[in-house]
């Protein structure tokens, strides 16, 4: 039987997962959980199989969760059920220890075969995904991504200086830095292009 702990932050479609998993024979869906912070806990006390994760969800992202995951070195695999077809995304997924990524528009069959195989062992990625997320390398550096984060959260350059311990100056040279790699005409622009393909 492979344990399952299904995290999704919006109920229908969390329960309506729990219900189709449920059906089949081999899988059981021991709990589930609403946000980030909630499936951490609730992998904590069943120490499934498998969690199923979607990486947007409140609190810690879906992506987040297999960091911590794969820091605690937890013997639960982590599989990614998304609607977010970037290659970004994928990436980040893959260097955080994820054993799969699939899209909720598949077939449930399709998310059952995935959840089968990564339980087996395996590393299941859809392949729609598979050549586009070598082919879009994430061009920024670590403190890019930092500063255009907070960016998005409508810090100012000044604000996000005295945040981070850094001269304003040095601030709008990475972000300078950042739009030129993005092809953006500023910085809202850059943290908005960055966060489309999945490197925010």
């Amino acid at each position: 039987m492979i344990r399952v702990v299904l995290a999704e932050d919006q109920a229908m479609v969390r329960g309506a997962f729990a219900q189709l998993l449920d059906l089949q024979p081999d899988v059981t869906v021991v709990a589930t959980a609403g946000d980030g912070g909630e499936a951490l806990a609730v992998v904590a006390e069943h120490a499934p199989d498998v969690l199923l994760t979607d990486i947007e969800m409140p609190g810690p992202t879906g992506l987040d969760v297999a960091l911590e995951l794969n820091r605690l070195g937890s013997a639960t695999r982590v599989l990614i059920v998304t609607t977010f077809a970037r290659s970004g995304y994928l990436r980040r997924a893959m260097d955080a220890g994820v054993a799969g990524y699939v899209l909720k528009d598949a077939p449930i069959a399709d998310l059952v075969t995935a959840l089968r195989r990564v339980h087996a062992g395996e590393r299941v990625v859809a392949p729609e995904l598979a050549m586009a997320a070598w082919d879009s390398a994430d061009p920024l550096t670590p403190r890019e991504r930092e500063l255009l984060q907070e960016v998005t959260t409508g810090a100012s350059n000044a604000d996000i200086a005295a945040r981070l311990n850094l001269a304003e100056g040095t601030v709008r040279n990475y972000l300078s830095t950042a739009m030129a790699k993005l092809g953006a005409r500023n910085r809202s622009e850059a943290a908005k292009v960055a966060r489309e393909r999945g490197w925010l």
